[in-house]
């Protein structure tokens, strides 16, 4: 157990240390100038120089990287151009809205498409399966900001239930927080309850079909038993990995979301932030989208084990 964790720490700070690289060398060779980005397009020559040696844009890339990066392990990410406040201070004013919105979405898609997605398996070539399969493969296939204009359109403009836009934190006016997140909580989990339900459909016929099934229910056990007792538990293996990306792609794909329904999470700060060209912003959002990715990957490689102990750590 140690000898893995130690292996797969290694990995993410290898990992991490790759996106760091790359994003700083993208981040680099934007074709806008940095320096009015932070300063304006109305200073002088001189200014300008003085900004261009405040920001090391004199040193060679290498050099701006490593001097970048020990800010960054020591917690500081720069000032953020647009706000002109500490890049910690702006994301950890963001970061709470995100993943309240990207938690609760995987409460409720998580359990609502395994259960879907089981139902389907279990029903093959029956009307739920139809039914259920067609309206997952639609779902799928529709990008969430359509399905965030189409759902505004209905409930805000046309029939006036909801307000426009707007987000509470529940413990601040909860009544409010459920008016202004009920919507944005909506289109984030019609997606993961898709993409969910396809997969455990998926990974329950195949399972459904091994010969343990058959010698089970040669057996006489009865098939709920079965479905729960040998299916299930190996069916899910690949959800688990499903559900350690699904946090990560909904801190960065949750921009679309944020921006139509006016709600100030990283989503919305991240294209703020590309807009503005405010670079430590991007920088540091990537980071933490990247760091979020690896913990939740590690942590699903231990969930592996707890369902299934024919998978060994080693």
């Amino acid at each position: 157990m140690t000898r893995y964790l130690l292996n797969r720490l290694g990995q993410t700070i290898l990992i991490m240390i790759l996106v760091s690289f790359l994003t700083f060398f993208l981040v680099s060779i934007m074709p806008r100038d940095p320096v009015y980005a932070l300063y304006g397009s109305t200073i002088d020559q001189e200014q300008y120089e003085i900004g261009y040696k405040e920001l090391n844009l004199d040193k060679p890339i290498i050099q701006r990287y490593f001097i970048w990066a020990n800010k960054a392990l020591h917690g500081d990410f720069g000032i953020s151009y647009k706000y002109s406040t500490p890049v910690t201070k702006v994301i950890s004013d963001k970061i709470g809205v995100t993943l309240y919105l990207s938690i609760f979405s995987m409460i409720i898609s998580m359990p609502i498409g395994i259960l879907l997605g089981i139902i389907t398996a279990v029903k093959r070539g029956k009307w739920q399966d139809t039914v259920l399969t067609l309206l997952a493969n639609i779902t799928a296939s529709i990008p969430s900001f359509v399905i965030a204009v189409v759902l505004m359109w209905v409930f805000v403009i046309k029939l006036k239930l909801l307000p426009t836009s707007g987000f509470t934190l529940p413990w601040v006016d909860f009544g409010k927080s459920m008016k202004q997140g009920v919507l944005p909580l909506v289109c984030l989990s019609l997606v993961g309850i898709a993409g969910t339900c396809r997969q455990t459909r998926s990974s329950m016929l195949e399972a459904i079909r091994q010969d343990y099934v058959r010698t089970a229910r040669s057996k006489g056990l009865k098939e709920g038993f079965i479905i729960y007792k040998h299916v299930m538990r190996n069916g899910l293996v690949p959800i688990i990995t499903l559900i350690g990306g699904s946090l990560g792609n909904l801190i960065a794909g949750s921009a679309f979301i944020e921006n139509v329904f006016g709600i100030p999470g990283m989503g919305n700060l991240l294209v703020n932030s590309v807009n503005n060209v405010d670079i430590p912003v991007m920088q540091a959002s990537v980071m933490l989208t990247a760091l979020v990715v690896s913990v939740a990957y590690l942590v699903t490689d231990f969930l592996y084990v707890a369902v299934d102990p024919r998978i060994s750590l080693r």
